[in-house]
């Protein structure tokens, strides 16, 4: 039997009540399960025959009907070896786990097929998240494939418009909030509270981890029921890392796996107090009132979920590091040019905290790897564009080209 389980004090709460925080203490809450029953379940083995995707696991997720499930066969994403990039920086073994590749473009859509869902089940009309964009694309899609009425609160100031573009196809009311990410998600908090018929779907609902949490399923059954040393996890709000972290030790606990690794988060420089108080020591962080960065993904100075991911990287004794605009975006141009791999700038803020680490000597060359990179590059064309080098132009005539390549100069030295 699944239920919700407050962080802090362990109150505990139905799995069908509608609640996002305790109502003893006012802390978070996570969705805690019976050990037995779920090993019981797991016997026939039955799961371990089907595709990768979310619901490979549904023995580990609390839905009650099969029939309501919400779908668009997210999941069971690429999982590349690295051997380029791993020998530029002197590696040993690395893969990225590209969540670019979930239905949407980011890893939003595992714990959206759960949330929605859990709100079709829960019998409600309407569905609503503050979003720096990939969670209102995600939601929006999910709502739409339900039949859901669906609203979105972005921040004021730069949205990728790759995200936006999905979340106004798919058919959601959008409302832009003068403020940043922390006070839209105050808003959207406030008004599920007085409205019970609009459920919240930010990453505070503990659903959307338990969707999130396949992803640290998946990297075992990639690896052939093994871990890596180290996965290396972009922070914004923090709800992913600590999911990934939840997959894992579930993984453990019932003998799926005989090892954890060490979770590693990154945060922008701009917009860092979990990474702060990691490298502090400190047991609290300290809220960005205005936090900036290039990475808009993860541009959030308050994260909800901060407690939770700091548990997770030091119960699993990791680290979390700050990389700055520019070493984001060089990272993501590395990943693309010597790997075809083609990220958001918040994707590859886990790929440029790697190169800092090892250049630093935290990371030993000899650990093997995994960086999870969130989105795809299409969620923000723009920033790629302006980094890339511009089109060349000229006339449609042989010699104006074999000029533009160099080819002309390539046959000289070769007639030398």
């Amino acid at each position: 039997m699944a239920y919700h389980k407050c962080i802090n004090c362990g109150s505990r709460y139905g799995i069908d009540e509608i609640v996002y925080f305790c109502e003893n203490c006012g802390d978070i809450l996570e969705i805690k399960y019976d050990r037995g029953e779920l090993a019981e379940a797991l016997k026939d083995n039955k799961w371990l025959n089907m595709p990768l995707s979310v619901w490979r696991y549904r023995h580990f997720m609390p839905i009650s009907d099969d029939a309501k499930i919400v779908s668009l066969n997210e999941g069971g994403t690429g999982f590349h070896s690295c051997e380029n990039l791993a020998k530029r920086l002197g590696l040993r073994q690395l893969y990225v786990k590209n969540e670019g590749e979930n239905p949407t473009g980011s890893f939003k859509d595992r714990g959206m097929t759960v949330g929605v869902t859990k709100a079709v089940e829960l019998g409600v009309q309407s569905v609503i998240c503050a979003s720096t964009g990939n969670t209102s694309a995600s939601l929006a899609a999910y709502a739409a494939k339900a039949g859901l009425q669906c609203a979105v609160l972005i921040p004021s100031g730069k949205i990728a418009y790759g995200k936006l573009s999905q979340a106004m196809i798919y058919g959601a009311k959008v409302i832009q909030v003068r403020g940043n990410f922390d006070q839209a998600l105050d808003v959207v908090l406030k008004l599920s509270e007085k409205h019970r018929s609009v459920y919240l779907l930010n990453s505070i609902n503990p659903f959307r981890i338990e969707g999130q949490k396949s992803l640290g399923y998946e990297i075992c059954d990639q690896l052939n029921q093994e871990t890596s040393d180290r996965v290396v996890v972009p922070v914004g709000n923090a709800g992913n890392i600590s999911a990934i972290w939840k997959g894992f030790t579930e993984f453990h606990e019932l003998g799926l796996i005989k090892a954890l690794p060490k979770m590693t988060g990154i945060q922008a420089a701009g917009s860092a107090p979990i990474a702060k108080a990691i490298k502090n020591g400190s047991d609290m962080i300290v809220p960005v009132i205005k936090p900036e960065t290039v990475a808009t993904a993860i541009r959030i100075g308050a994260p909800v979920s901060w407690k939770k991911a700091m548990n997770a990287i030091r119960e699993s004794g990791g680290t979390a590091e700050t990389v700055t605009d520019e070493e984001i975006l060089n990272a993501q141009k590395l990943l693309a040019r010597v790997e075809g791999l083609f990220v958001e700038p918040a994707s590859a803020s886990s790929i440029a905290g790697l190169i800092k680490l090892v250049q630093n000597g935290v990371i030993d060359k000899d650990e093997h790897i995994v960086c999870v990179t969130t989105g795809h590059g299409l969620k923000d064309p723009d920033t790629a564009v302006k980094m890339s080098e511009k089109p060349v132009e000229v006339d449609a005539e042989i010699a104006a080209i074999e000029d533009a390549l160099g080819l002309k100069k390539q046959v000289a030295i070769l007639a030398r």
